[in-house]
């Protein structure tokens, strides 16, 4: 019987993600003895400011306690100065406090849907976006982008195609999850005037502004005059902190009814992490030069694994503009099968080889799991740039030698 993860936006079952499906293969591999080098996550490897982990260390405090359902004002308060250095105008009040970027997803979708009601996404997209719809009981209808456009918006006729009396929203991920595309000016615009037209509301997943590579600039959903009332903006300091473990996101929005109604689910899980709240209020002023020196090293990291991808043959990615991903096309037919075997069947060993290690291999996300349309994605796999440069440049070697054998293999 099939694990089911997912409902398509054609209203069928879909397997569970072949993101997951990977997972015991990795451990079986270390367990064995195998070094992987791990590009198929977004988890950072860089340090956490030291300014924030030494108020973890010396926190004073006799009872750990529930903080306020909407999380603490003094939080909220540094966030509306952070927000101001990208223009973005906001009142404490206008942000809640969520445990991560996810809970904050899921819970507009909750107070904004009702059952049945449709999500236009452009694919590929986050795929945890699907799980999210399905508790929420919405439905995502996507617009494809292509690898070979750079993962650019379409034109608009392919949204209102989409659009009937259930659609209620558009959502997005600016720079983008796990294309590593930033919207333009004009395709900001494109997504404002259809919100606008057809009352819809507009999510808007932003947690990534801080890694943007080019002279474009940052056009935020708060930043779109006219639809105020209709955005809905997520975030979370996982990736610009390298704070993925403190789980503090959050649901930002001018619209007060959407806040009254979020409130509800938050005060029904009573509080956002009380620890993680203190550290990211720790990681929010005077840690500039951390941020500086963490975009410096991604600029680097980026550089290394586009050029190194693009000099493997057969393989090809655009340049990502933002976040820290990228989706590359490997010269097979299936890249799940491919990544599995990488896994449970290839084993690299050479003078570089770590001591103690039997070999070395590759785990990468089979960008499959980042589409919802059948077919899609099935030679493309997203890569995380989040490893040092050197073990950047051994992971893109691995890569390298296991095409080689995996031809043929395949012969």
């Amino acid at each position: 019987m099939k694990q089911l993860l997912q409902i398509s936006q054609r209203g069928v079952e879909m397997p569970a993600s072949p993101i997951r499906k990977l997972a015991p293969l990795a451990y079986a591999a270390e367990d064995r003895g195998v070094k992987i080098y791990r590009l198929n996550i977004g988890q950072p490897d860089l340090p956490t400011p030291q300014k924030a982990l030494d108020v973890l260390k010396h926190i004073n405090r006799k009872t750990l306690e529930y903080s306020p359902s909407q999380g603490y004002r003094s939080l909220r308060k540094a966030l509306v100065n952070y927000y101001e250095r990208y223009q973005i105008k906001l009142d404490a009040d206008e942000i809640i406090i969520t445990s991560g970027g996810s809970e904050a997803v899921l819970f507009a979708f909750m107070s904004c849907l009702n059952p049945g009601d449709e999500i236009i996404v452009p694919e590929p997209a986050y795929a945890n976006y699907m799980s999210f719809a399905v508790s929420a009981g919405a439905v995502i209808r996507t617009v494809v982008t292509t690898i070979e456009e750079g993962f650019c918006l379409p034109k608009v006729e392919k949204f209102e195609e989409l659009i009937n009396e259930r659609t209620k929203a558009i959502l997005i991920c600016n720079p983008n999850n796990p294309t590593g595309y930033l919207y333009t000016q004009k395709e900001m615009n494109q997504i404002r005037d259809l919100v606008k037209r057809y009352n819809l509301y507009l999510f808007s997943d932003e947690v990534y502004r801080e890694f943007i590579y080019t002279g474009s600039p940052y056009i935020s959903a708060m930043h779109l005059e006219g639809i105020e009332q209709n955005v809905v903006l997520i975030d979370s300091v996982s990736k610009r902190y390298s704070e993925c473990g403190i789980r503090i996101g959050a649901l930002i929005t001018k619209n007060e009814q959407v806040r009254k109604t979020v409130m509800k689910f938050c005060q029904a899980r009573l509080s956002p992490p009380l620890i993680g709240q203190i550290v990211a209020e720790a990681s929010i002023e005077g840690t500039e030069q951390y941020s500086r020196e963490m975009y410096d090293e991604y600029v680097e990291r980026r550089k290394c694994l586009i050029d190194g991808v693009n000099r493997i043959p057969g393989c090809y990615t655009p340049v990502p503009m933002g976040a820290f991903y990228t989706v590359a096309q490997l010269p097979v037919d299936d890249t799940e099968k491919f990544c599995a075997w990488c896994l449970s069947e290839f084993c690299w060993k050479d003078d570089k080889t770590p001591d103690g290690k039997v070999g070395e291999t590759i785990m990468m996300a089979p960008a499959a799991g980042f589409y919802s349309t059948p077919g899609m994605g099935m030679n493309q796999v997203r890569l995380a740039y989040v490893l040092n440069k050197k073990d950047i440049q051994r992971a893109l070697f691995l890569l390298g030698k296991a095409l080689e054998r995996y031809k043929v293999v395949e012969k």
